[in-house]
């Protein structure tokens, strides 16, 4: 039996690591599948679905930054990195049955199609997943921003940040046992306690356009069909 959705269309943004293999870097077939499977539980409940993927398991900017690359030179390799992300996302996506369309904001029609905000709204009006990649399409903004700034593009209810962790804590839980979880933050106490949720670029377009970030364990079984069930899961981020 379908559970009924509590959002009509929902972003997801994943990490570049949800794709890495034990090593914690590269891209691993086993685990694209099993981020695929995810994606593929919530696939029948009416929700619109669309993704940004970051690129932490290819390539960090802030290392190579460390060492003297120009930053517009590390961000650009960024936004590569993400669309490869991407592909083998959409791949595995496909392999599971979900029809998924990779859209670039960086022009590379022979593997993706150009991002167009209408072409986005029409797939997932469709019922297809999908992944945008390459970032904004320019220097100085992460995939934390890129999310927020495609899911108000298309109208997202709800952007879900999807990482290892159950929730935001007031400290690291994997080294503090003493952390305490939120339940619900503003946007405000977010970014006056620095917590980690996303950059705070992506915070304040976020809160500018009142989108709700729900933070949640993607690896926890069954919470996506949770979450968009309306439950109450993982920290919630709002006014």
């Amino acid at each position: 039996m379908n559970t009924s959705p509590h959002y009509k269309r929902v972003l997801i943004k994943l990490s570049g690591e949800a794709l890495a293999g034990p090593e914690g870097f590269g891209i691993d077939p086993l685990q694209a599948e099993n981020v695929a499977n995810h994606i593929a539980e919530i696939a029948d409940m009416g929700t619109q679905i669309a993704l940004v993927i970051g690129a932490g398991n290819i390539w960090r900017g802030s290392r190579g930054i460390a060492r003297g690359m120009d930053r517009a030179t590390a961000d650009y390799m960024g936004m590569l990195a993400t669309v490869l992300n991407a592909m083998a996302l959409m791949d595995a996506m496909e392999r599971a049955g979900i029809i998924t369309r990779v859209q670039s904001a960086i022009d590379m029609r022979e593997v993706a199609e150009p991002y167009i905000r209408r072409r986005a709204i029409r797939h997932l009006e469709k019922g297809r997943v999908v992944i945008f990649g390459g970032g904004t399409g320019n220097p100085y903004f992460s995939t934390d921003t890129a999310a927020a700034l495609r899911a108000m593009e298309i109208g997202a209810d709800l952007l879900i940040k999807a990482t290892k962790v159950d929730g935001v804590y007031d400290s690291d839980p994997m080294t503090n046992p003493q952390a305490v979880k939120f339940d619900r933050l503003t946007y405000i106490e977010t970014l006056n306690r620095r917590l980690e949720v996303m950059d705070s670029t992506a915070i304040s377009l976020c809160m500018d356009n009142h989108l709700p970030i729900l933070v949640l364990n993607l690896w926890e079984e069954g919470i996506l069909r949770r979450a968009l069930g309306g439950e109450t899961v993982g920290t919630l981020v709002c006014d």
